[in-house]
């Protein structure tokens, strides 16, 4: 059985992935209002996904018979001075992400909790993809710096990108 300490800290990053799902959103939502409709479905795939991540914990969560309790959230910045600004504010965010699960993956190596060790190694994985990725674009958007016809490549690409979960 897993202890109450382990079991509230998951109960935690569930709630902190919906809150980066809001967190996307309102980028998403600042692209939409500046008409960057390739960069605002960026970020509104990158919410999906991170409801999916908060599903992921809560089906494990009842799998393993510990209550899930969802609280309330911080209102996220809404306010972004350039697209670039948005990403370089993800890529701070999913740093933290990344530090929190490393937090609960040293609280289940500690009680020796080897299934949920073996549970957050995806999202250790995860995590590599995930700053990469906003690192890779952010980098992009420097290099791309005025080139308007870079940057509306960058954005059709975008507007092309789909969420497809994988099994839960």
């Amino acid at each position: 059985m897993m202890n109450e300490t382990l079991s509230h800290a998951l109960n935690e990053q569930l709630n902190f992935e919906l809150y980066s799902a809001h967190v996307y959103l309102a980028i998403g939502a600042y692209c939409s209002g500046e008409s960057l409709d390739g960069f605002a479905n960026f970020f509104i795939v990158q919410a999906e996904e991170e409801r999916f991540h908060a599903m992921k914990i809560y089906k494990y969560l009842n799998d393993r018979g510990c209550r899930v309790t969802l609280s309330g959230m911080e209102t996220p910045n809404n306010d972004y001075n350039s697209v670039l600004d948005g990403f370089e504010q993800a890529y701070q965010h999913e740093q933290e992400v990344t530090k929190r699960i490393y937090h609960l993956s040293d609280l289940a190596l500690n009680d020796r909790e080897h299934a949920t060790i073996q549970f957050l190694k995806w999202f250790i994985d995860e995590q590599v993809e995930e700053e990469s990725m906003f690192d890779s674009i952010i980098q992009k958007l420097k290099r791309i710096d005025k080139d308007s016809n870079a940057f509306f490549m960058l954005e059709n690409e975008f507007s092309q990108r789909k969420f497809t979960p994988p099994a839960l």
